[in-house]
């Protein structure tokens, strides 16, 4: 490369590009301050040494987590990348429990509503057997004792 079109390393670095700077591709002129947090974290030379280990077909993946870890460590100087995904786990584990917790309060709703279902067919029959039971119970009226026991037996096995 010309002296006139340096890489952004090599203008932070105030050094001559060359044709072969393995940081040139990744670090082009016109974003500066994307070069200089990352050379704040990691450091000129380990940037290269990292690069230079690397097969040319992941070095542009490895300078962009580079990238986004120099950002991270601006805006988090202690915890960087791990303060975000520590806060995206919690915000998981926080979803996760509300979701069972609504699961459980619907599972109770649905029971309820079947309950009340349940219920209603009973106090339909219910009310089916109370009139056939009064039905056959009018054509003797002076049976009283008959129906009490009768009426006993009915709330023991209905209630």
């Amino acid at each position: 490369m010309s002296t006139s079109t340096r890489c952004a390393a090599c203008r932070f670095l105030r050094r001559r590009c060359r044709q072969d700077c393995v940081l040139a591709p990744y670090f082009p002129p016109t974003n500066p301050q994307r070069f200089a947090n990352v050379h704040k974290v990691f450091g000129a030379s380990k940037i290269t040494e990292l690069l230079k280990q690397l097969p040319v077909h992941l070095r542009y993946d490895a300078a962009e987590c580079m990238s986004i870890e120099a950002a991270s460590r601006a805006r988090d100087p202690v915890y960087g990348c791990v303060g975000v995904i520590s806060q995206l786990q919690q915000h998981i584990i926080d979803v996760q429990s509300e979701l069972v917790k609504i699961k459980s309060e619907l599972a109770v709703h649905n029971a309820q509503q079947q309950l009340q279902l349940e219920n209603g067919e009973r106090a339909s029959e219910q009310q089916q057997d109370e009139l056939l039971w009064l039905g056959s119970t009018q054509h003797d009226p002076l049976n009283l004792d008959q129906l009490l026991i009768q009426a006993n037996d009915y709330q023991k096995s209905h209630f």
